[in-house]
């Protein structure tokens, strides 16, 4: 008899032993096989950085393959950084493209690690 948390899209292992986010990866390691375009919002929500890194390893490999496109909308500077990105603003009419050093997001996270007081002093 087949476990219930298996399924094909998570490598037919076992969800009741992984987290919220390994789950996530183990979706997308085993989803993103097949060839395609793939539309994501905020992949990176059950995500920690560390892992993001690692969809941002797959994401790489993947479209090495040249098999696959992905359209990604995100706040994670960590999938902004994906080499080669081409990031629009969707924050401006009309939309523009835009450098990953001038999204917000890339600037919020940059000035909160480099001055952590200046943010939670405001809190």
């Amino acid at each position: 008899m087949a476990d219930p948390g298996c399924l094909n899209y998570f490598g037919n292992s076992s969800l009741a032993v992984k987290s919220h986010g390994q789950s996530h990866m183990t979706f997308f390691e085993n989803r993103f096989r097949r060839k395609g375009l793939y539309l994501l919002d905020e992949p990176e929500n059950a995500l920690s950085p560390k892992m993001q890194l690692e969809l941002l390893r797959l994401l790489r490999q993947l479209i090495r393959r040249g098999d696959v496109q992905f359209i990604i909308a995100t706040h994670s500077p960590i999938l902004l950084a994906f080499p080669d990105a081409e990031i629009y603003s969707f924050d401006t009419i009309p939309i523009r493209k835009v450098g990953y050093e001038d999204t917000d997001y890339y600037r919020i996270y940059r000035d909160f690690l480099t001055d952590r007081a200046k943010y939670i002093d405001k809190i």
